[in-house]
């Protein structure tokens, strides 16, 4: 079976089928049914570089920069990822337990506050050039400081301890 062709956003629509599956169809009329957005850079340029795949994992279209694709396809793309990612921010740190792994954190998020156990000191990473960290949790979920200096006091301290 030949790989299917990559196709540029200007050459393709997009559209919700019944079931809530998104098609891509190209300019040349071929269809992919269950087409799912992937983020090239999810943390540092989520607007940039936006991968369309199929059901086979493989590549069917390709979009530079989400803000200059047409509408309704716009929406659509941002619909399906927002519904596929879960990556809630942190806030605040508001309590740890203890000062050594695994303990458990208590922090404000956007979308509200929650617990989660840190494993140990690498589950926190540094992420580009930027001052943001990357915390994951036992279950695997991935919190996201977006700037570090930019917490409150009480925060960057327990932050201080762990890194």
């Amino acid at each position: 079976m030949a790989a299917p062709q990559i196709v540029e956003h200007t050459h393709f629509t997009l559209e919700r089928n019944a079931f809530g599956k998104l098609i891509l169809t190209t300019e040349s009329g071929v269809r992919f049914e269950g087409v799912v957005p992937v983020r090239a850079f999810p943390i540092q340029a989520p607007e940039i570089g936006i991968s369309l795949v199929n059901t086979d994992s493989e590549e069917v279209g390709w979009v530079d920069r989400l803000a200059d694709v047409p509408e309704p396809a716009q929406s659509l793309i941002r619909q399906e990822l927002a519904a596929r990612e879960f990556m809630p921010v942190i806030a605040q740190i508001v309590s740890v337990s203890s000062f050594s792994t695994p303990c458990t954190w208590t922090v404000e998020t956007d979308r509200g506050r929650t617990e989660f156990v840190l494993r140990g000191d690498e589950d926190i990473r540094r992420i580009g050039k930027d001052n943001a960290l990357l915390i994951a949790d036992t279950h695997g979920i991935q919190y996201l400081v977006r700037d570090q200096f930019a917490l409150n006091t009480g925060s960057k301290k327990i932050l201080d301890r762990f890194l």
